[in-house]
């Protein structure tokens, strides 16, 4: 398997990376988190109804079974104040958030909420380039130390996006070099560094995929990660950026269940709800993630459609909650 053919995943375009660098300068007005989480944090548009034949539990719902540790990225779920969403989050039975910014922390942990993850670099500006090792170190750092300060178990990672001039080899080396100095920290603290793996097919939105992005294969990400060779280094499984990228979700949690220490979920096509009239079959997989014994969280991020986001939440979270 390590010498699969790769899917292709070869440079932006020009014109694409113009639109795309336009699209995200836009987004000025909620810098603060997405510099942290490498995340887009506008406002997305939600106006749909629920669908008539999708069974949504009411507001009084909670999680009956718990096998599955839930969490939810709030990114997706912006503007909605936190001062509502994480009291709801509570109700209906979650464990954690991430995606969220920590002045929020405080009250995630009255509501007796944990932080599933914490940020760090952001996705754009990775290793994947040596000359972003400095102020990703930095960040790196922090997040870690943010992480035990909050009891939470990672700081998410990322390549960095493909740039002119530096193959995959020298790629994939810089990214090797740098984690396993980061990883230095990590094994100190006893907090994961955990890479996540993303898709570069869907260019329809810039949260939904992202082209360019150096990290979009599950073998090469775990042909890095065996290569940092730390206990702390692990990978982010996002079942949608798998589906799209590589297929057969089940199977390669399986074989690379050592190495997983996140999981992120949502539907696909469209990082939606995991509802009927997508092609994700959430219930099996769930079952199968944690038949393999893996016991961290598995984060609700998908990107609602529906008008009612805390009523795609909780069907999210009931689909999950497999017994």
């Amino acid at each position: 398997m390590k010498n699969a053919k790769r899917l292709s995943s070869q440079s932006e375009p020009s014109s694409t990376v113009s639109t795309r660098r336009n699209w995200l300068r836009q987004t000025t007005a909620t810098a603060g988190l997405a510099a942290t989480f490498g995340l887009y944090t506008s406002p997305l548009r939600a106006d749909q109804p629920v669908p008539q034949d999708v069974d949504v539990p009411g507001e009084d719902y909670k999680v009956l079974h718990g096998r599955a540790k839930q969490s939810v990225m709030a990114w997706c779920f912006n503007p909605m104040p936190m001062t509502e969403f994480v009291p709801a989050c509570a109700k209906m039975g979650l464990k954690a958030i991430e995606g969220i910014d920590k002045k929020h922390y405080p009250l995630m942990k009255k509501h007796g909420l944990g932080v599933s993850i914490c940020g760090s670099h952001g996705f754009k500006d990775g290793p994947i380039n040596k000359d972003n090792h400095k102020s990703c170190a930095k960040k790196i750092r922090d997040g870690i130390d943010l992480a035990a300060q909050w009891n939470s178990p990672g700081v998410i990672t990322f390549t960095g996006m493909r740039e002119k001039g530096i193959s995959d080899k020298q790629g994939f080396d810089n990214c090797v070099e740098f984690w396993k100095e980061a990883c230095k920290y990590a094994e100190e603290k006893e907090i994961n560094l955990v890479l996540e793996m993303l898709n570069t097919r869907d260019d329809s939105h810039p949260m939904k995929g992202h082209p360019g992005y150096f990290g979009d294969d599950i073998y090469r990400c775990m042909d890095m990660i065996k290569a940092v060779d730390s206990p702390r280094m692990k990978l982010l499984f996002d079942v949608y950026h798998v589906q799209i990228m590589n297929g057969d979700p089940i199977r390669h949690f399986r074989q690379n269940k050592d190495f997983i220490s996140h999981v992120h979920t949502a539907g696909n096509p469209g990082r939606c709800e995991l509802d009927q009239n997508q092609e994700l079959n959430y219930p099996p997989i769930i079952k199968a993630i944690l038949e393999t014994g893996y016991d961290g969280y598995i984060a609700q991020e998908f990107i609602p459609n529906w008008k009612d986001k805390l009523a795609a939440l909780r069907h999210g979270v009931k689909v999950c909650d497999v017994e």
